[in-house]
């Protein structure tokens, strides 16, 4: 059996008196793009900040590539690339100015340096601007550029913090493709992000709340949880001229569950049998759940609302 890439284990880290990450567990199987999903404040960056060997744990014990964080968090470092939320890179630096910094951070030079450098502006399809000042970019180049110097040293694993946020959906789009061909060469991914979209296009998720891992597995896994759907119940989506209106009716209807707006319709968790009592012009047809519905599920549930 193929060790996973990353295995963690009641991980837990307090600051004081506040538990910012709650006694979780997980796995992350090698060449896979894994999705870490969750409100701000929910655990996520503290997670990472572990497994990248920047926090020691209060309990618990994680591995990434085989490696114990809390006793050898520099062999950690060596081996994973990070890329943040927001743009860490040198303004006033061009792009090749910034491969160069970053490539001798990493104990590149010379000819390994040049060609390295060379190599990941086509990978991620820089090339024509990296002459240019990082500070002039696009927020689109500039992910391309951020990704670029974090996969200079060839890192086995990579942690990206909201890579799309702000960006365009032609960017965005271009990205996931880049990050789908570097788990195709092997390399294993873990990602945060707060689209549902970009989480249906992770191999599994987890999903965290006030500290605490509320569910991971694969997206299909997560939309069977029977705590999601339970039995005697069953997933509408209802289209209507007046959504909020909708919403209203359906919130004080007998046998409505719950309900919650979803573009232009409503998702509804309704009993089985039950006789819904719509607006004229409304349509409804029984689907399986989506990521959105399963996560303000549990959510709701977790929060006692």
């Amino acid at each position: 059996m193929t060790e996973a890439a990353v295995r963690v284990s009641a991980l837990s880290r307090r600051f004081g008196h506040l538990l910012a990450v709650d006694s979780v567990d997980f796995e992350i199987g090698r060449a896979s793009i894994f999705g870490l999903l969750g409100p701000n404040g929910s655990g996520k960056s503290t997670i990472i900040r572990m497994l990248c060997g920047l926090l020691r744990p209060t309990a618990g014990e994680a591995r990434v590539l085989g490696i114990d964080v809390a006793r050898d968090p520099e062999g950690v470092r060596r081996r994973i690339g990070y890329m943040s939320q927001r743009f860490s890179l040198y303004d006033e630096l061009t792009g090749l100015e910034n491969l160069t910094f970053f490539g001798m951070a990493y104990g590149l030079k010379g000819n390994a340096l040049a060609r390295r450098r060379d190599e990941v502006i086509d990978i991620v399809g820089l090339r024509g601007q990296e002459g240019k000042r990082a500070g002039t970019l696009s927020g689109g180049w500039k992910q391309r550029l951020a990704l670029a110097c974090a996969i200079l040293h060839e890192p086995l694993m990579l942690f990206l913090d909201e890579p799309t946020a702000g960006i365009d959906p032609v960017a965005r789009r271009s990205l996931w493709n880049l990050l789908f061909e570097l788990a195709a060469k092997g390399t294993t991914l873990l990602v945060t992000t707060h689209y549902m979209d970009e989480a249906e296009r992770c191999d599994h998720l987890a999903y965290l709340y006030l500290s605490r891992l509320l569910a991971w597995g694969s997206p299909t896994e997560l939309k069977a949880r029977e705590d999601v759907t339970p039995e005697g119940a069953r997933r509408v989506e209802i289209r209507h001229g007046d959504v909020v209106g909708l919403l209203r009716l359906l919130q004080g209807s007998r046998g409505v569950r719950e309900a919650t707006i979803f573009g232009e319709n409503v998702h509804a968790l309704v009993d089985e049998g039950v006789d819904l009592a719509l607006p004229e012009g409304a349509e409804a047809r029984t689907v399986t759940p989506s990521l959105e519905d399963v996560f303000v599920t549990l959510t709701r549930r977790a929060s006692g609302v």
